[in-house]
């Protein structure tokens, strides 16, 4: 997933010794009230669902900080767009609307079940629900399914969402849109079957064993040809779910409101249950946070946690409306081993062991406003995820007071001894890009700076714009032209596994000249030769240990240095019904079965 994400802003260093001491003292009590009635109770949607009902009726009220990327479900890469478009969208399979862990399970959705697969893994056959409909009440069609799949080969028109089926389905790419296609219906995509209205059958060159997983995305969604106007979709989409857009306005926010036309019976994964629904934009974190708590919104979109002052406000006075969800978000760091002197191992390694990670913990937030320390790269809800540690990271973050200090003077004697092996006994001279819309990057960065200045490793931090991050981080050359040898950054799963996760980031095939993940330009052999062994095996839990060669071989190169499993403290109303903590979004919510107490 993009890893362009709205940050918690933070006061100061201290904050989250604050927030902690807050957490341990409200412990002690039970759950609080905010301003339109009780909460839930603390963890509330974290440990089960919070506030179950399924009564209808009502305005389910967003708030969030930045716009959406797109309405338009074949153009979306934002996390919190994905989860918000179940509410006009559908897709042949979706995730399960269950808590937790559960919700990765794949369940059928427009389809009557999961796909027939057949041909060694490289053919996937659907039959389609009775009952499902559009909008205006026409039938959705196995045609409609296809053709808004094949509106993400139009990249000059329709730009921006994943390419994953795309990849899988076009290696080659030859087919050109269905904007250019010359087909008489505009179906030109051999790669895609309808023999009929009701059944569609995919036909993949080679096997994939995540291929429903993408399926699942918004880009697997329907588009009704007749009401596609292209670039524009995005203004109105055309609804195939239970809300329909009543309105759009970029930078101001949404309505939605009941698509009368949709169907409960051939509908089981929605349970549709406010009239009303509506998103309005903040650019001031604190001022969403105290909009919140005052009881005007209900939820924060982005789920991307509360702001310092805000989540000391929360925790202290109103608990029982607070969750501390993990996310499979990590925290990380990439080494451009393009760039000198860290296309050495050793110097690589040096810095595993003199970074401080307690303190970047402490600078995102502490252990229950930013998360857990990480070993390694592989996200704990993905499957093949263990606490491989060749550092020695978790035994010596474990200890506190005089331990953790001797514990920290040992690393740093590792720290100088690779410091040797790498030809540079007196250390180096580096820099590290932080996004400056991030503060917490900054932070972070400024943090290592001051870890790594204890063994001469001295750490330039180079801020830049977010919003021009990806021309900097993402391209190669910039990188080595400016000779930035560190990258503070953060990632989290596209679909829940290692090659929704991985594969971006370390498969060498993926390096780009533009748009670049693998900023460390990793092209190992043997851990492409990995991806191309689980991506045949349709046993998830196969997969799953090629997915734990890969992070283990990802560790011992030491290329990317993890640093946190990130969590947030997140606010959820009083007025909120039927909320839980999501695996398959990233642990937000699952929207798609919010309601509210009129």
């Amino acid at each position: 997933m993009k890893p362009l994400r709205s940050s918690r802003s933070r006061r100061i260093a201290g904050a989250a010794v604050a927030v902690g001491a807050l957490m341990a003292t409200a412990a002690c009590g039970g759950g609080s009230k905010d301003d339109k009635g009780e909460g839930a109770g603390f963890n509330a949607a974290v440990t089960g669902i919070a506030n179950k009902s399924t009564k209808t009726g009502g305005t389910l009220k967003f708030v969030n900080k930045q716009d959406f990327d797109s309405l338009d479900p074949q153009r979306q890469y934002y996390g919190f767009a994905w989860d918000f478009a179940r509410f006009y969208t559908r897709q042949l399979i979706t995730y399960a609307p269950k808590p937790g862990k559960e919700a990765n399970t794949l369940v059928p959705d427009l389809a009557t079940s999961n796909a027939k697969i057949t041909d060694g893994g490289k053919t996937y056959t659907y039959t389609l629900r009775d009952g499902i409909t559009w909008e205006d009440g026409s039938p959705i069609t196995a045609q409609d399914i296809k053709y808004g799949i094949e509106r993400i080969w139009a990249k000059d028109v329709v730009s921006g969402g994943p390419a994953y089926l795309r990849q899988v389905l076009d290696p080659k790419g030859e087919y050109k849109g269905p904007y250019k296609d010359k087909t008489k219906d505009k179906l030109g995509l051999k790669a895609i079957e309808t023999p009929d209205a009701k059944t569609i059958i995919f036909h993949l060159p080679e096997p994939n064993g995540d291929f429903e997983q993408m399926l699942a995305m918004p880009t697997g969604s329907p588009v009704k040809a007749d009401k596609d106007t292209g670039a524009r979709y995005t203004n109105r989409p055309f609804s195939s779910g239970p809300y329909k857009v009543e309105s759009y306005k970029p930078g101001k926010g949404a309505v939605l409101v009941r698509n009368t036309k949709w169907n409960k019976k051939s509908d089981p994964i929605r349970l549709a249950l406010p009239d009303k629904i509506t998103v309005d934009l903040n650019s001031n974190l604190d001022a969403i946070d105290q909009r919140l708590i005052k009881g005007d919104y209900d939820v924060f979109l982005s789920a991307t946690g509360m702001s310092q002052a805000g989540r000391s406000d929360a925790i202290k006075q109103h608990k029982g409306n607070v969750d501390n969800i993990p996310t499979s978000f990590v925290r990380y760091v990439d080494f451009v081993t393009k760039v000198k002197p860290f296309d050495n191992i050793h110097c690589r390694k040096a810095v595993f062991y003199a970074t401080d990670y307690k303190a970047l913990q402490t600078t995102r937030g502490g252990p229950q406003a930013g998360g857990d320390i990480a070993p390694n790269m592989l996200p704990k809800s993905i499957a093949g995820s263990d606490d491989y540690d060749p550092y020695g990271i978790l035994e010596r973050t474990s200890k506190t007071g005089k331990k953790y200090d001797d514990a920290m003077k040992a690393a740093r004697a590792k720290a100088k001894d690779e410091l040797k092996q790498c030809g540079k006994p007196d250390g180096f001279k580096t820099n590290i890009v932080a996004r400056t819309d991030q503060p917490n990057e900054v932070k972070a960065a400024e943090t290592m700076q001051e870890s790594l200045g204890q063994v001469g490793i001295t750490l330039s931090v180079e801020p830049i714009d977010g919003a021009s991050s990806a021309s900097i981080t993402g391209s190669p050359e910039v990188m080595k032209k400016r000779g930035y040898g560190l990258s503070m950054t953060g990632w989290g799963p596209d679909f829940p596994t290692g090659q929704g996760f991985e594969q971006p980031l370390i498969d060498g095939r993926f390096i780009q000249q533009t748009g670049n993940y693998n900023v460390s330009e990793t092209n190992d052999p043997k851990i492409n030769g990995y991806f191309d062994e689980a991506l045949k095996e349709t046993d998830p839990a196969k997969a799953g240990e090629i997915y734990k060669k890969i992070n283990h071989a990802i560790a011992d190169k030491a290329v990317q240095l993890p640093f946190l499993y990130e969590k947030n403290i997140t606010w959820r109303s009083s007025r909120l019904t039927n909320a839980f903590s999501s695996g398959a979004y990233n642990g937000r919510y699952d929207y798609s079965q919010l309601g509210v107490v009129k």
